[in-house]
């Protein structure tokens, strides 16, 4: 493969928009991860950890959300 970056040409997506949808799914992964490290901080009756890291899953929901708007209304566009 070569070493110039993906256009389009081989999956179809545009960069930007390929772009946006890792960013989505990279926050949704990352609020089901930090489900676990909330439930083993609270397993370990640590709640400054586990409300951390509700706060975290809040902003990562958050930007996922922002990305579904931000992608859907580029997608309308096309």
């Amino acid at each position: 493969m070569s070493t110039t970056t993906e256009t389009g040409q081989v999956t179809g997506t545009q960069d930007k928009d390929y772009n946006i949808i890792w960013f989505v799914e990279a926050c949704l992964s990352n609020a089901l991860r930090l489900e676990s490290y909330i439930a083993d901080a609270e397993r370990a009756g640590d709640s400054e950890l586990a409300d951390f890291f509700r706060r975290a899953q809040g902003e990562s929901r958050k930007g996922a959300e922002q990305g579904k708007a931000l992608l859907a209304s580029r997608l309308t566009k096309a």
